[in-house]
């Protein structure tokens, strides 16, 4: 009786120690694909002005990446462009910049170098 609940104990700790094992390759194995996928995404971004849909002269966009993807420099404006995929929604650093160019409060600054 006594070997048969030693044994039942025994095999419960290799059960619970299969079970943390799994899961923590688990963890790891959705960590890897969301950057495979983050750096799938920020890859693509660099390209998306190339495409025939892009309304602007790609020639005058410059690639950010963060916390925008991009500038789009037009003759009569400056366009801060953020490419999306589906229904992914922006950041809340993009909301905050996207409100803070929507209010005004954009400004140009020269820095001299001495």
């Amino acid at each position: 009786m006594e070997i048969t609940i030693f044994l039942l104990g025994i095999f419960s700790l290799l059960i619970l120690f299969q079970y943390i094992r799994t899961y923590r390759d688990l963890v790891k194995e959705r960590f890897r694909t969301r950057s495979i996928s983050t750096k799938y995404g920020k890859l693509t971004e660099q390209f998306l002005p190339l495409v025939d849909s892009y309304p602007w002269d790609p020639s005058t966009f410059r690639f950010m990446g963060s916390p925008i993807d991009g500038i789009q420099f037009e003759n009569d404006k400056v366009i801060f462009v953020e490419f999306k995929a589906g229904d992914s929604k922006l950041s809340r650093n993009q909301r905050h910049i996207r409100d803070l160019i929507n209010s005004g409060k954009v400004t140009f600054e020269v820095i001299r170098i001495s």
